[in-house]
């Protein structure tokens, strides 16, 4: 079914949004919607669900199967399509690269802040006449971050509780140089898809907190390191821990308090405006 905006009927509290290795979350039994937004057709039917007790509803960040690229991600149409559902909340899962011995792979982190390296996606849903500035100090919700840290280390998994991405254009991985530069400045991993999301997940009211799977450490610092980045390695080891990062989003959206209330950032009738924009049918 293709449903107009605004779609609340739904009564969904929850988004996620599944990144490299989680392609499916809900049991069989939950409901597939394709949702048709301003900006063009989202990575694919939103699956509404239970999870937790929670109603969640579940997208494929790059598509069943993985058929799209990082630089060719439709995020304003995820986000938008998450938002128009009323969701509140947006938990997130990412493979990225580690850059410093802490951020080994095999181990969770939830960033806590990015450093954009991007070109061209289109990032914001202020394009004019309505002009919004986003605060973005702080661009993962504290709130969230904190519940998530809470529910992922009583599974018993070591968590980086803090940590820095680089957030590149994709689909290429860095150079050395590149990870020297990132390291440099201070970062921790090394992403492709964390940028835009979450900025406009808060341009909507909509908080986001994401778990990040480290899978290898960038382009390593000498040649040949075991560890270093390879897309069969990526998603071997995605594989591999899926179980892990499924028991990890399940906490982290049972985590999510009944009462939760996203930061606002942006006005709230410019928001409104946003959301009551008629949908595009392809």
């Amino acid at each position: 079914m293709t449903a107009p905006a605004p779609h609340a009927a739904h009564g969904v509290e929850i988004g996620v949004i599944g990144g490299s290795g989680l392609y499916a979350l809900l049991d069989d039994d939950a409901q597939a919607v394709d949702i048709a937004t301003p900006y063009g057709p989202p990575s694919g039917p939103l699956v509404i669900g239970e999870l937790e007790g929670r109603r969640v509803a579940f997208l494929s960040r790059h598509g069943a199967g993985h058929v799209i690229p990082p630089h060719r991600l439709n995020f304003r149409a995820n986000i938008w399509a998450l938002a128009s559902l009323g969701v509140r909340a947006i938990v997130t899962s990412a493979a990225v690269g580690g850059l410093v011995p802490e951020a080994r792979p095999g181990r969770f982190a939830l960033p806590d802040q990015f450093i954009d390296r991007t070109v061209g996606r289109a990032d914001t849903f202020f394009d004019g006449p309505s002009v919004q500035h986003l605060a973005a100090a702080d661009p993962f919700c504290p709130e969230l971050r904190r519940h998530a840290a809470s529910a992922v280390t009583t599974l018993g998994e070591d968590l980086m509780t803090e940590a820095t991405t680089v957030v590149i254009q994709g689909p290429r991985f860095s150079t050395r140089a590149e990870s020297r530069l990132f390291r440099s400045w201070g970062a921790h991993l090394v992403n492709m898809t964390q940028y835009p999301e979450v900025v406009l997940a808060a341009e909507l009211g909509v908080g986001l907190v994401n778990l990040s799977f480290v899978t290898d450490t960038d382009a390593g610092d000498a040649a040949g390191e075991a560890d270093a980045v390879d897309p069969q390695l990526v998603f071997d080891r995605m594989a591999a821990a899926e179980p892990r990062i499924r028991a990890a989003i399940t906490a982290m959206v049972g985590a999510v308090p009944d009462d939760y209330t996203a930061r606002q950032f942006v006005d709230p009738a410019a928001v409104a405006a946003v959301l009551g924009q008629a949908p595009v049918v392809a």
